[in-house]
């Protein structure tokens, strides 16, 4: 070759060189770039055999076919096996599993097939004991020594510390730290999943809800507490085993079950009733045998028949229910109890709207003197609700709904405000022919901070003495230990106020002396004044007796409520009772009716 050059070299005009010095000269150029690129080569290897070596991530070169033919001591090291027991194997076979292997194989195929310059993944490969470690993988193709002929590579860096933190994590994520239990987000996800297009037949969603756990983590301590949370998770665990039942913590002590597939209500209520059972047993935490009870809000229904909303509200108002019930009980949602709950609900939800448009009026209760009964000695002022639908309605059937709706303030404050109004009116009518006005004031409102200078406030301006209202009580708001209700009523009686007592019998009555309440009148109430509504039982009659007798002994005025009859009035009436109200005068009143009843009792002329 050097000889063919030189020849055409020297055929070339203007060139003086013989033909052999020519390919002397070429014969030396081309031992020295030989040289160069073997050197360069050379190096390249050696740089590249330092680099396999050295790198921290372990390196399996195969040929065409996948089989390994070179493996670097790390991954050796990795793998817990000399390189040389590595060698020979095919790459696939590094997998830890069969599922390992088929990724590890995929991604081989991938690179095969398409123009992938590298497949990532994570996989567990095989370690010398028998158990697999978590990788980060990467596969490559490196050219070979022929053309167009590719050597598959495997890099793999150890991901066992990443994995386990990010499994963690995620355990972290879905699961309760106190009780290992799901989590509320888990259990939702689950739930949704459950109920979704693709699902089938029955599902069954359970709240249970610990009763009085307040008093364990109060009384013995948040440690305690936390230890029963976890015992009463166990005990879930046990009872809750089939239908591919999940267990969750949702709340502080709310505890939630989803069981899934052919299921029926009598079964799941007998798994309801064992839990509730074994959840009554005692939990021991050291010296202390701790026993807790729940109640339990079930529903059981078709997949299809609803929404994960829908069936999460049915089984809160079912728990809410069980509780209401008295608790340590289970309750099934009932679709036609809740549809007259929902229209209480949505009741409540309107009185605000009501009592902005004026759809609330004053209704009265007259109570007259019964040695003078044409004088009204005072009205019980209470309220009714002029639904645009539902026609009128007592107080009875709204004034709860207002408790759980937080209108029960509001609606306090325009009874006593219109009827403080109200008897303003009457007094510049009548003069002292006019009655006082009886409230009785929600508990809500009486324990409110401003309520003594609300009071104070609107008799300054009905320009009316504390002494023509009368605030009615009864033995409960005496008896709260928190004693609230008592203390406003006490403040608003040095004011002036009269204060009202209900009673029922003796024991009623001596709260006063007991309590140093400042009432000034009593009313009869219940059984004492039903037994004489048709005739005078001895002993029904000496019972009155003595009630009429300790009342004057405490220098009380005495009144009675629900007399039904004149008759059962004059009875009354020869026993000592002064005053009355009920059927016998008029059930209810509203205010135009009142101003009737002072007018036909007094024949006032009327002056305004």
């Amino acid at each position: 070759m050097a000889r063919r050059w030189a020849a055409r070299l020297a055929d070339t005009d203007g060139v003086s060189l013989p033909p052999d010095e020519l390919a002397q000269l070429l014969h030396d150029f081309a031992r020295t770039a030989v040289a160069e690129a073997e050197a360069a080569r050379d190096a390249a290897m050696r740089r590249f055999t330092t680099l396999y070596s050295t790198a921290p991530v372990g390196i399996a070169m195969a040929d065409p076919d996948g089989r390994i033919v070179e493996v670097n001591k790390e991954l050796g090291k990795f793998l817990g096996h000399k390189p040389d027991r590595l060698r020979g194997r095919r790459l696939t076979e590094l997998g830890f599993d069969d599922r390992d292997r088929e990724k590890l194989a995929a991604g081989l195929a991938e690179l095969a097939e398409t123009d992938l310059d590298e497949f990532t993944d994570r996989v567990r490969l095989g370690h010398a004991d028998d158990a697999g470690v978590w990788a980060d993988i990467v596969l490559t193709r490196l050219p070979g020594d022929r053309p167009g002929t590719l050597f598959p590579v495997l890099m793999a860096s150890d991901a066992n510390e990443v994995h386990t933190l990010q499994e963690t994590l995620r355990h972290q994520s879905i699961h309760d730290s106190l009780t290992g239990l799901s989590n509320a987000s888990r259990f939702r996800t689950l739930l949704e999943s459950a109920l979704g297009s693709s699902a089938r037949g029955q599902v069954a969603l359970i709240y249970l809800d610990l009763d009085g756990f307040k008093v364990v983590n109060d009384g013995l301590g948040a440690g305690v507490g936390d230890a029963v949370l976890r015992g009463v998770a166990n005990k879930l665990k046990e009872a809750f085993t089939g239908h591919d039942a999940l267990v969750a913590r949702l709340s502080g002590d709310g505890f939630a079950v989803l069981l899934r597939g052919e299921l029926t209500t009598s079964g799941v209520i007998s798994l309801v009733e064992t839990a509730l059972e074994d959840l009554a047993e005692p939990i021991y935490i050291g010296e202390h045998g701790v026993g807790v009870s729940a109640s339990a809000g079930i529903v059981v229904r078709d997949v299809r028949d609803g929404g994960v909303e829908d069936i999460e509200r049915a089984a809160e108002i079912a728990l809410h229910r069980a509780k209401e019930a008295g608790k340590a009980q289970w309750m099934l949602f009932d679709p036609e109890l809740d549809a007259r709950d929902r229209a209480r609900y949505r009741l409540g939800a309107e009185i605000a709207g009501a009592l902005e448009n004026g759809q609330f009026e004053l209704i009265y209760q007259p109570t007259v003197k019964l040695a003078k009964p044409d004088e009204i000695a005072a009205v019980n002022a209470g309220l009714r609700w002029h639904h645009p639908e539902l026609g009128e309605l007592p107080a009875e059937e709204f004034f709860p709904l207002a408790e759980t709706t937080g209108m029960t303030i509001p609606l306090g404050k325009w009874l006593l405000t219109e009827s403080l109004r109200a008897t303003a009116r009457w007094r510049e009518r009548y003069g002292e022919a006019a009655p006082d006005v009886c409230i009785r004031l929600p508990n809500r409102l009486a324990i409110e901070p401003d309520l003594v200078a609300l009071v104070k406030e609107q008799l300054d301006r009905n320009e009316l003495p504390a002494r023509a209202l009368r605030l009615c009580t009864d033995s409960s708001s005496i008896l709260d230990p928190r004693g609230e209700v008592l203390d406003s009523l006490t403040v608003l009686a040095d004011l002036g106020a009269k204060l009202v007592l209900t009673v029922q019998g003796s024991a009623d009555l001596e709260l006063i002396p007991r309590h140093q309440v400042s009432v000034q009148h009593v009313i009869l109430s219940g059984p004492v004044v039903d037994a004489l509504a048709d005739g005078e039982p001895e002993v029904a009659a000496r019972h009155l007796d003595q009630l009429v007798t300790r009342a004057r002994e405490l220098k009380l005025r005495i009144g009675a409520e629900g007399v039904r009859s004149h008759e059962q009035a004059e009875r009354l009436r020869r026993h000592g009772v002064i005053a009355a109200r009920g059927p016998f005068v008029a059930d209810t009143a509203t205010g135009d009716e009142v101003d009737q009843l002072i007018e036909q009792h007094t024949g006032a002329a009327v002056t305004g």
